[in-house]
């Protein structure tokens, strides 16, 4: 049964983040994901999960200069003092806090003129590096393809694309962040990605959303109770983040999850 985890980046808008994690736990979630989760003391979000049952299974790692239209910097020449610092003295001290088993490490958005086979080279060092320093303290990363629709310009955009990066890498703690709204609009025929991509444990962690309008997985172009079943049936063991805008009230959407709330541990 598939396990999910609700993102509280995007669900509960209509509540203060700090509140977000008891609303998460009473609506029958175990598991959360943040974008980022700088903002608040490591601390503090590590008494909120425990509080409320929850494990921590996902984050990002900053994203950079957010108001100049970075989303990270991974790919970017000349910040890798940058890049490094915001792994060893940022995302990793927090996934260790919050015992979160794993972080995305965001790419970033191709400067204009950039040479795409140096910032291949860029982005393949980074990750080898911080790869190293996320297994010496038992993490493991993710890279996520991501649709240039709704980050244009952003330097990974499909699975095979991703997968070719991780291999190059060749650290065991790499792996894809497959996100079904992003890989449907790039690609689709979302089950026969699956079906390549999902055995072996090359996939880390997936996500869902509705498309094309980014709402709640039970509306729009995806049947997503066929791929859960798929998903089941291909053997994943991760969580399947919820990382979508609500289309009104987050619990009161929530009808599509009360098949599987049982069985969330």
């Amino acid at each position: 049964m598939p396990q999910f985890a609700a993102n509280l980046s995007f669900l509960y808008p209509e509540r203060p983040l700090t509140e977000r994690f008891a609303a998460a736990a009473a609506d029958g979630f175990r598991a959360v994901e943040l974008l980022f989760p700088y903002a608040l003391p490591k601390t503090e979000l590590a008494q909120r999960l425990t509080d409320q049952g929850l494990k921590q299974v996902l984050f990002n790692t900053a994203q950079g200069d957010f108001d100049g239209g970075e989303r990270g910097i991974a790919c970017l020449p000349g910040r890798e003092d940058e890049f490094r610092r915001a792994i060893t003295e940022q995302a990793l001290p927090y996934a260790m806090a919050l015992r979160c088993p794993r972080v995305h490490v965001m790419a970033g958005v191709v400067p204009e003129a950039a040479d795409p086979a140096r910032l291949r080279d860029t982005y393949v060092a980074n990750l080898a590096w911080a790869a190293a320093q996320a297994a010496s303290v038992g993490v493991a990363l993710c890279i996520e393809p991501i649709n240039p629709r709704d980050m244009p310009g952003y330097f990974l955009n499909r699975q095979a694309q991703a997968h070719a990066i991780v291999q190059a890498v060749g650290a065991a703690n790499l792996q894809v962040q497959m996100d079904l709204y992003h890989c449907q609009i790039v690609e689709g025929d979302l089950a026969s990605r699956l079906k390549a991509w999902l055995p072996g444990g090359r996939v880390g962690h997936l996500q869902i959303a509705g498309v094309p309008d980014r709402h709640e997985p039970d509306a729009g172009e995806v049947r997503y109770e066929f791929l859960f079943d798929l998903i089941d049936a291909l053997g994943y063991g991760g969580h399947i983040g919820c990382e979508y805008r609500p289309r009104g009230d987050t619990s009161a959407g929530l009808g599509w999850f009360q098949p599987y709330r049982s069985a969330q541990r």
